[in-house]
């Protein structure tokens, strides 16, 4: 490692340790989290959920799976449980788009406020 290389990696790991101050900038982006996280854990959960029904309800249509849990006519049920799952799939993006706009409102006002002010200072 030459001189410059050593310098640089010097001042990577120095800048780790350093306490940071909050800008107005790290404010905008925590607020922006604050709206998007909460809807994209809902979708992620909800839509990991829907294809687990789906998935259970095929499962019982094409497998034995049935027969083992005493269910003597599986396909009724693996359809049923099935069409639920798919129709929770379908579900996911406008109720997160609904969910994800409610956040929005609920922080637009706080997040022009100090997107404007920063653009104001520049």
């Amino acid at each position: 490692m030459n001189r410059n290389d050593q310098q640089f990696m010097a001042q990577k790991i120095r800048t780790q340790y350093m306490e940071k101050e909050n800008t107005e900038i790290d404010e905008l982006r925590t607020l922006d989290a604050r709206v998007k996280r909460p809807a994209n854990i809902f979708a992620y959960i909800f839509g990991s959920v829907s294809a687990i029904i789906m998935g259970a309800g095929m499962s019982l249509v094409m497998t034995d799976i049935g027969g083992k849990l005493g269910i003597t006519n599986t396909l009724l049920p693996g359809i049923i449980i099935g069409v639920v799952g798919l129709g929770m799939a379908l579900l996911n993006y406008p109720v997160y788009k609904k969910f994800l706009k409610c956040r929005k409102k609920k922080y637009s006002e706080q997040i022009i406020a100090l997107s404007e002010k920063i653009i104001n200072e520049n």
